[in-house]
């Protein structure tokens, strides 16, 4: 399902980790570099609480990028008195309202003060993972693509809505085919992906929900059950993307986060998409992003891959597309690059 015709360097950003395949031709991908590393976000909130640590004040200098332990790791940082400043770029990191960013406490200006921490933020860590890899010989990939969860540009509403809106939006005008959720070059909303564009303005640069569950159909025993029906679900670190799909076409999904999910819950939550029942108010009241069924599917196969899929769904078929469950995302990348600039 994978043969690429000039290597690739995937990398999956996800909340938690990013997750790297350097993609070769003419090797087995089962024996291509791998590299599961801390999440930019990760990286960030480590060097913040550096700073809060010794009682610096931190200059965010980058671009937007994913939130999650960086933001909360700012939040400790102002509690303790210390100040926080960030370029304009860098602020929409917290909320895409600058006056929101101030009310935080947070100064928005160009240059750090003297004394401050100057803390990059990026989801592209381009010289860290270059430098890795040279290490070891291995040169860094002309074509990269790049997976990032992007909410869109929503200051003065829910992002949980706007971002699935978004999706549902995408769907109708494809058709409901699996592949419309992702677009080259992202849709122009999508900042979080414009600015991973910014830095790697020829990358292949699209959403980490849809191209994990992808990646999973690079799974065989995943990809026969997709022709008569299935449920496939993503138990991310942060977000768990689940789909009802029949051969390419999506029959209804539903995204919630992964911390306020149980097994029970999204045991229920599968029934009901199966069903044709589930709404996008029950999943929205109950703190996820939303839902959208076109029709039922009779089906009773259902299928998980992400690192939380032990905790939630035990007794499903564990997805471990080429045997390695953590690269997903990242094999579902090497897809798409051959689907939209290989053809």
């Amino acid at each position: 399902m994978i043969d690429l015709a000039t290597p690739l360097l995937a990398i999956d950003v996800g909340r938690g980790t990013q997750d790297i395949l350097v993609y070769e031709p003419g090797r087995p991908i089962e024996n291509s570099i791998k590299l599961v590393l801390p999440s930019p976000t990760v990286v960030v909130a480590g060097k913040i609480r550096q700073a809060t640590g010794a009682g610096l004040p931190v200059f965010l200098d980058g671009s937007l990028m994913g939130g999650g332990a960086n933001t909360g790791s700012i939040r400790k940082h102002l509690a303790r008195g210390l100040p926080v400043y960030a370029t304009p770029g860098a602020a929409g990191t917290l909320h895409d309202d600058p006056e929101r960013v101030r009310a935080m406490g947070i100064d928005i200006r160009e240059t750090p003060p003297e004394g401050a921490v100057v803390v990059r933020t990026t989801d592209y860590m381009r010289p860290e993972i270059e430098s890795t890899l040279s290490f070891f010989g291995v040169r860094y990939p002309e074509n990269v693509a790049v997976a990032v969860q992007d909410h869109g540009y929503s200051p003065h509403r829910s992002n949980r809505i706007h971002r699935f809106e978004l999706m549902q939006e995408q769907l109708e005008a494809g058709d409901w085919d699996i592949l419309s959720l992702v677009a080259d070059p992202p849709l122009a909303d999508m900042t979080r992906m414009q600015a991973a564009l910014q830095q790697a303005p020829e990358a292949f640069v699209t959403d980490t929900g849809p191209v994990a569950l992808i990646g999973a159909l690079c799974d065989a025993r995943v990809r026969q059950q997709a022709e008569k029906g299935v449920i496939l679900v993503n138990a991310g670190n942060g977000h768990t993307l689940c789909f009802a799909l029949k051969g390419r076409e999506i029959y209804g999904l539903f995204e919630h986060h992964t911390g306020a999910l149980d097994a029970e819950r999204l045991q229920r939550y599968i029934r009901k998409l199966a069903a044709g029942t589930l709404t996008s108010e029950e999943i929205f009241d109950d703190g996820g992003h939303g839902a959208a069924v076109r029709k039922p599917l009779a089906t009773d196969a259902v299928v998980i891959t992400g690192p939380n899929r032990l905790r939630l769904m035990p007794e499903a078929y564990q997805a471990a597309p080429f045997g390695d469950m953590m690269l997903s995302g990242c094999f579902g990348l090497a897809h798409l690059w051959k689907v939209f600039r290989e053809g």
